[in-house]
């Protein structure tokens, strides 16, 4: 068949282009109107069909004008297109269908067609193939099988598909069973990239774990192996039960509606639920802000959700898809009545579940096999867990159930692997049930860079936590292991990790709200009145440790003695202890390092001594500096150096020192006084971990600039400064300390850089030194908190703490240490945390009055300072 004469007014193209333009203009306009009127109730099938229909329109004709009325050839809509479903910026992937032979002929032709669509405005990808050239195609890369699985035929006659269809058939390309792993693995592959979670702050409705492609996928597996890419039709094959499918076409809906909103929002191609449109998507969905929760939260929690239920019934399908290509294997009794199924846990009596006990345990059954290696259990068998969302309904929370349920719950969180079953109870709907609040923070996010989390996710990340320290393989935490080791009842740090942010959203205070819920949870799980009170307390104060080791000075000993009287004994302490490394850890991957290790095992350790000691015996102040000028002489007479020697380089040393640094750090210090010699000046650079967190410290004459030089040498050396120390020796000479961590962990320096730059940079004059400028990360600009500046007198010594809140970026520390030097102040210690985008920084300051006497800072002075801090933080800094 010849390729016949190109279609007539090809001098035309530019009008058609501009009528083609027109057309999808008033398309897009009439679909983006009516999703805006409907929203979150918009019919997004029918948007993107006619959207489709729509281009099919204009493809069509650019077709008939490019190749005439009877082409040697075949066009066909691939992918996306292929389904009819096209969103705002959608790529339009087109095939075209020819022999070999006539390509050559159909080329210019061609080139002319994609051109027209180009300037139309339509993003088009081609492939022009011969059937055997499609087949070859598909085996060798299986995206291009799945994209022409879901073929629909544009131009060309019925042999024209058949001869498609046939081209990528089983028997030529990836057969079901290869076709099933393959996608399988390319899923998992996937969802790895992702964390494995679609819980991210700025999830790929897509590509993510739950999102639109998880569907695609389903459906090209079950076109391959069973004949059809319906989920309709999979009910009357027994794979999908009539429930699931309304699950999985809702929530279909639900992210396409998202992604649909995006592309308008956008108005380019973008997957991502960046935070740059999360605002402004929710509001065009039709979202209002509410009391407990802000309109974009509203609508990421409906995301979350979504993907959460695609998430657990694919693991169904897949599952089943499996099953339908190997086949059932003999079962394997477990306790009571379960069994495995190739490998899978299932229920071999047809009347489970009688009750809520009958649920806990299949879990317990189900923690009794290990999660890897000979004998495992691979998951949940996939009738069982349908059996199981479909009893959902009846099962009754904690406070409606009987004794024997309540029994069996607890039986699971003294049993194997409470932790598992935890995860696993909240992943299949089972711990929400259970316990209702848990239920309305699953999928709740926080519009903040502090939470990257789902409150479920962040607590199901601190029960994580709480088993890596019951294993001892987290090298993350150095003291967190040998402290589990001794709680008498885990169980209760459990229970005080699955309640600590359960209120959150609820307005009020989140701890205090937790705090009572945990008491009534417990309270009818049975439990003794002290076990009740120490979770409660737990879950009231679950913040304190943290605030306490980040805001205040915990080598002083009355802030240790203030924490322990609130703390009061030592299980409690043990369990706030674990619980707080392991909130923190749970609440970003970031957040986590070796300085806030060190920083909380110093203050439990410091705790327990005291608690100890007897909290009617506090240590003065005299006392601990006495005892930790021993410890250092006993150290370093222990290194080879003389009493004489010993006595001399304490003398060296600031008192206050002795009674604010550990004896390792000044044992540190003492040793580079002796190895100064004749010179002025010394840098000393240690790691403290493996993760990357620096001790620095400096010895040298006091002069103007002095902190501000080294702060800023320090930002450019890409370190983060969370604690600085500034400490005046003898002969006005100063010592000062800095606990730094690398911004980013790939391009950390290391101690002998850090040394050098240093070193180099106090050689010289200090005046010119800088802050380094750089962008703002994109992240930060959608999250601005108004700076606060505020002002409280210390008598001890006497000194002005200066309190500053604001948004953090890049060089925060080192622009506001260049502002107190402009001023003319000295800082005598700082302390620097930073949530998420929100820094919190806490300065001890004092100007130098005309008799050259450290004083606090006045009314004037202070507001002085101020206004420079505002100006600097609102970008004007000197």
């Amino acid at each position: 068949m010849s390729a016949g004469p190109a279609a007539d007014g090809a001098h035309d193209d530019a009008a058609w282009v501009a009528d083609a333009r027109a057309r999808l203009a008033a398309l897009d306009a009439v679909l983006a109107a009516e999703f805006d009127h409907h929203g979150r109730e918009a019919d997004v099938r029918s948007l993107v069909r006619r959207r489709a229909e729509g281009i099919d329109g204009l493809v069509r004709d650019a077709w008939g004008r490019c190749l005439g009325a009877a082409p040697a050839a075949a066009l066909f809509a691939v992918g996306g297109y292929g389904r009819a479903e096209l969103y705002p910026q959608s790529d339009v992937d087109l095939l075209v269908l020819a022999d070999e032979a006539d390509q050559p002929a159909l080329a210019p032709r061609l080139a002319r067609l994609i051109a027209l669509l180009w300037d139309a405005g339509l993003p088009v990808g081609h492939a022009t193939r011969s059937p055997a050239q499609c087949t070859e195609a598909a085996a060798a890369d299986i995206t291009v099988l799945t994209s022409i699985l879901e073929a629909r035929r544009l131009s060309g006659d019925a042999a024209a598909a058949a001869s498609l269809a046939d081209a990528v058939a089983p028997a030529r390309a990836w057969p079901a069973r290869e076709f099933f792993h393959a996608k399988r693995d390319e899923l998992r592959a996937r969802h790895a990239r992702f964390g494995d979670t679609a819980d991210n702050l700025e999830p790929n409705l897509k590509e993510g774990p739950g999102g639109l492609r998880d569907l695609q996928t389903l459906r090209w597996m079950a076109l391959r192996v069973l004949g059809t890419g319906d989920f309709a039709s999979l009910i009357a094959l027994g794979q999908l039960g009539a429930d699931e499918h309304a699950t999985l076409e809702r929530q279909h809906d639900v992210l396409a509606r998202l992604r649909f909103g995006l592309h308008l929002v956008v108005g380019k191609r973008e997957e991502r639920l960046r935070f740059d449109y999360q605002k402004a998507l929710a509001a065009r969905m039709g979202y209002a802000d509410a009391p407990d929760a802000l309109a974009v939260e509203q609508m990421m929690q409906t995301f979350y959700r979504s993907a959460g239920l695609v998430q657990r019934i694919g693991d169904r399908l897949l599952q089943r898809f499996e099953e339908q290509l190997d086949g059932e294997a003999a079962a394997e009794p477990l306790q009571g009545e379960f069994e495995l199924r190739r490998g899978y846990v299932a229920v071999s009596s047809p009347r489970w579940p009688r009750d809520a006990a009958d649920v806990f345990a299949l879990f317990a059954a189900w923690a009794s096999r290990p999660g890897e290696g000979e004998g495992c259990a691979r998951g949940l068998h996939s009738h069982t867990a349908r059996t199981l969302a479909e009893a959902l309904s009846r099962m009754p929370a904690f406070h409606e159930a009987d004794a024997r349920a309540r029994e069996a719950f607890m039986a699971l969180l003294r049993g194997p692997r409470p932790v598992r079953s935890l995860s696993r109870m909240a992943r299949l709907g089972v711990l929400g049930r259970w316990i209702p609040a848990f239920a309305r923070v699953s999928g709740r996010m926080q519009f903040d860079l502090f939470h990257v989390y789902t409150v479920d996710q962040h607590t199901l990340a601190v029960l994580a936590n709480i088993e890596s320290f019951a294993r001892g393989d987290d090298e993350r935490f150095s003291l967190a292991h040998e402290v589990w080791a001794r709680l008498r009842k885990p169980e209760l740090l459990l229970l005080a990790a699955l309640f600590h942010d359960i209120a959150k959203g609820r307005g009020g205070d989140h701890s205090e709200l937790g705090a009572v819920d945990a008491r009534e949870f417990c309270e009818a799980m049975g439990l003794p009145a002290g076990d009740v009170a120490i979770v409660e307390w737990l879950v009231a104060r679950h913040l304190l440790m943290s605030v306490t080791a980040q805001k205040q000075d915990i080598a002083d000993p009355e802030v240790i003695h203030r924490f322990a009287q609130q703390v009061a004994d030592r299980d409690r302490l043990e369990l706030l202890y674990l619980l707080t490394c392991a909130d923190i850890a749970g609440t970003s991957p970031k957040l986590w390092n070796a300085w806030k290790d060190r920083l909380l095992a110093d203050l439990y350790t410091a705790t327990r001594l005291a608690l100890r000691r007897g909290l009617e015996h506090p240590m003065a102040a005299d006392e601990r500096a006495d005892e930790t000028r021993a410890a250092v002489a006993s150290l370093l007479r222990a290194d080879g150096l003389d009493d004489a020697t010993i006595a001399g380089l304490l003398a060296r040393m600031p008192d206050v020192g002795f009674q604010r640094s550990r004896p390792d750090q000044l044992v540190w210090q003492a040793q580079a006084l002796h190895a100064l010699g004749a010179a002025d000046t010394c840098v000393r650079v240690r790691a403290l971990a493996d993760a990357g967190a620096l001790e620095v410290f400096v010895h040298s004459p006091d002069r103007d600039g002095l902190f501000a030089a080294i702060v800023i040498t320090l930002d450019r050396l890409g370190l983060a400064i969370a604690q600085a120390r500034v400490l005046d020796g003898p002969g006005a000479r100063v010592f000062d300390s800095f606990q730094v961590v690398p911004a980013d962990g790939r391009a950390a320096p290391s101690p002998d850089e850090v040394r050098a730059r240093l070193e180099a940079v106090l050689a010289g004059p200090l005046d010119g030194l800088r802050p380094a400028r750089r962008a703002q990360p994109r992240h930060l600009r959608h999250f601005r908190i108004a700076p606060q500046v505020g002002f409280d007198r210390l008598d001890a010594p006497p000194c002005t703490l200066l309190s500053l809140v604001c948004t953090d970026r890049p060089g925060l520390l080192a622009d506001v240490a260049l502002v107190l030097r402009e001023q003319g102040l000295r800082v005598h210690d700082a302390r620097v945390a930073t949530f998420g985008e929100r820094a919190e920084d806490v300065f001890q300051i004092t100007r130098v009055d005309a008799a050259g006497v450290d004083r606090p800072l006045d009314e004037p002075h202070q507001q002085a300072l101020r206004d420079a801090l505002l100006a600097c933080l609102d970008g004007d800094c000197p």
